[in-house]
Order: C-alpha cells, then sequence, then structure tokens
C-alpha cells in the first residue's frame, strides 16, 4: 500500500480534519513522509483544508 493510501485511510478512519502531526501518530510514519503524501493527495484533489493546518478527504 502506498502511503498516499495509508494516510488517505487514516483520515477516512478519523471522521475529522487532522493536521499532520496527529498523522504522523496515526500511521506511524515519519513527518517528511506525510507531508509528501498530503501534497500529493492535494495536486490529485483528493483532500481538502477546511481550515488552516488541517486535512480531511473530500466529500
Amino acid at each position: 500500500m502506498e502511503i498516499q493510501e495509508v494516510v488517505l485511510q487514516a483520515m477516512s478512519k478519523a471522521g475529522k480534519a487532522l493536521k499532520p502531526g496527529e498523522l504522523v501518530d496515526i500511521c506511524g510514519l515519519t513527518r517528511p513522509e506525510v507531508d509528501k503524501a498530503l501534497k500529493l493527495l492535494k495536486k490529485g484533489e483528493l483532500i481538502s483544508s477546511p481550515k488552516a493546518c488541517y486535512w480531511e478527504p473530500k466529500k
């Protein structure tokens, strides 16, 4: 499973917008890995930011 999929799945399971630091704790990944995954997910328009520094899957 790719890192983006792991991050997206964790966001979906949480059911709320998460900060990157929370994703690091939940996924067990490093901060650079989470940041890269968020960047790719944002580019693919799979996630959105309801408020600064929080991310959630697009509905």
